[in-house]
């Protein structure tokens, strides 16, 4: 899978702190739930960008090396997905969505979270669907299916719970807290490595 982003910055050649300076003032300019690429060939970038990204609430999804470039992904942070969500009245914990994993029992986690937070790092058989895509890719589900909807924080999985809902899927969860606190395993794009 390719990651995409919204953004490219290029910080080729530069060394700290200029990495860090560029990538606040071009976060600045993108819509929350947006994802940038940062290119850098600086090896310190990789600490400085999780670290930076961390003291500022926006989201480090990981790193790509390619020859000497340092590929870091960031994804501009919404302060909606701070709230807890509370609107659809069917909601699973972490640990029932593991123990159903572990039980085999047949369902579809659908992870409507952006192309580049699934890449890395996702459940093992987890459904890509980005909630912006939801709408166009809602007949390849089945309304009967037991639907589990997860993102990063369990604030776009209730949105797209509650639009399944909608359209008369009838056994939709949304899963919380979301993938921050998921200890379980996961896949990730190759080339790619999270921040542990």
């Amino acid at each position: 899978m390719d990651i995409k982003a919204n953004h490219v910055l290029d910080a080729k050649g530069l060394a700290c702190p200029m990495p860090i300076v560029k990538t606040k003032k071009t976060l600045n300019d993108l819509e929350p739930g947006q994802v940038i690429e940062v290119q850098a060939t600086d090896k310190g970038s990789t600490a400085d960008i999780q670290a930076w990204a961390k003291s500022t609430g926006e989201q480090y999804l990981g790193t790509v090396e390619e020859g000497d470039v340092l590929k870091h992904y960031l994804r501009k942070s919404d302060p909606e997905e701070t709230k807890e969500p509370t609107k659809h009245p069917y909601v699973t914990s972490l640990e029932e969505l593991k123990e159903k994993i572990n039980g085999e029992e047949k369902m579809t986690i659908l992870d409507v979270r952006e192309p580049a937070e699934y890449a890395f790092g996702h459940i093992q058989g987890a459904k890509s669907t980005p909630l912006g895509d939801l709408d166009e890719h809602i007949n390849d589900l089945h309304q009967e299916d037991d639907i589990h909807v997860i993102c990063r924080t369990g604030n776009r999985s209730d949105f797209a719970a509650q639009r399944l809902s909608e359209q008369g899927f009838k056994n939709v969860k949304n899963v919380t807290p979301g993938m921050t606190e998921w200890d379980g395993p996961v896949e990730k794009h190759e080339g790619g490595n999270e921040d542990e």
